[in-house]
């Protein structure tokens, strides 16, 4: 069981910690001089933390690789209002000696009920060839199972193990809501399209030891993969009508609403214009929850600040905006945890 999560950063500052963690990035770069030095993403579950290693690289260098779990001493300081490590000494670990629940972020939520709302919401669709469609993927096991435990994405928002499912449940709940609303939206075609929108991230991403992206995950995206997944299930629901079939296919393709954001197709009609708003919603009402950079810019940790609570100098220099990105951006170092201000912050709280 590790003693050291980076959560505990802020007590151990300006101090030689050794802890365990896994490593999620490993590139070799020039010094000055030439000579190499290791630069690493190091993560457990509590977040990820920049580490360079200066001295003695020649041996360390071929001694582990990108998704390996480490042991690390090192110096733990600030650069950049930003917590990193300086390791001193390194040594590869065997899975033996881990506790994998130490290394990957887990949503504290009870993903049997989360499960269960989700079953309850296809059980009231009126669309019959829709509730089958549904719950045919639901009955698939292979599905099932990587659906309750896939992230919603390997950093920007839901970033955690049961993400996905935690996502698309609380997307149900604002599609429900903002239905009664507006009477013409297709209730059962907009939820199916919440189901179907990230259900490639099961294959997109690989979430065993850290988060990455699979080989075809790579190659194809999420999009291309829900497209195969939706063509391979709607041939086991007889009669499934086409044009029900295209209106599906174009709120998969949509959903991220601009060209820009990697949507081949704008939304075009009201349902998947609705997702793609929703969707938008629910994954900054996520990063505003966990203080992330994703949404390039200073937050307001309102809470503290009615108590009285004031923006910190360091805080003031973070919110400069310097090393936010933009939510379109692809995820970088950037997107590292921190540990800054609690009340105002550019960075995610780990």
């Amino acid at each position: 069981m590790k003693d050291f999560f980076l959560s505990d950063c802020p007590r151990f500052e300006n101090k030689v910690v050794t802890s365990s963690f896994v490593v999620t990035t490993k590139q070799v770069k020039p010094k000055k001089t030439g000579e190499p030095y290791l630069a690493l993403v190091l993560a457990d579950r509590c977040g990820q933390i920049e580490a360079k290693m200066w001295d003695n690289v020649d041996d360390a260098i071929d001694a582990f690789d990108q998704d390996d779990f480490l042991k690390i001493k090192g110096l733990l300081n600030k650069y950049k209002n930003r917590f990193q490590i300086t390791i001193h000494k390194v040594r590869r670990l065997a899975d033996s000696e881990v506790d994998f629940a130490d290394y990957l972020p887990k949503t504290t939520k009870d993903v049997d009920e989360l499960w269960r709302t989700l079953t309850e919401f296809v059980q009231s669709f009126h669309d019959p060839h829709l509730r089958t469609l549904l719950q045919t993927f639901m009955a698939d096991s292979e599905i099932a199972a990587a659906y309750r435990n896939a992230p919603a994405a390997k950093t920007l928002h839901h970033a955690y193990i049961g993400g996905l499912l935690d996502h698309v449940v609380s997307l149900f709940r604002s599609c429900d809501l903002v239905c009664r609303n507006y009477p013409q939206i297709n209730r059962d075609l907009l939820l199916t399209g919440a189901f179907l929108h990230d259900i490639g991230k099961i294959h997109e991403l690989s979430y065993t030891r850290s988060f990455s992206y699979t080989s075809r995950g790579q190659l194809l995206g999420h999009m291309i993969i829900e497209l195969e997944m939706l063509q391979g299930k709607i041939v086991q629901v007889p009669g499934f009508p086409d044009e029900l079939k295209i209106l599906l296919e174009h709120l998969i393709i949509s959903h991220h609403g601009h060209y820009e954001f990697g949507s081949p197709k704008l939304p075009m009609f009201p349902e998947a214009l609705m997702l793609h708003y929703l969707d938008d919603l629910d994954s900054k009402m996520e990063s505003m929850r966990a203080h992330f950079p994703s949404l390039g810019r200073t937050l307001l940790n309102t809470a503290k600040f009615l108590k009285g609570e004031e923006m910190t100098a360091a805080a003031a220099a973070a919110g400069s905006g310097e090393e936010s990105t933009s939510a379109a951006s692809t995820p970088s170092t950037a997107e590292t945890a921190t540990v800054a201000d609690p009340v105002l912050t550019t960075g995610n709280t780990v």
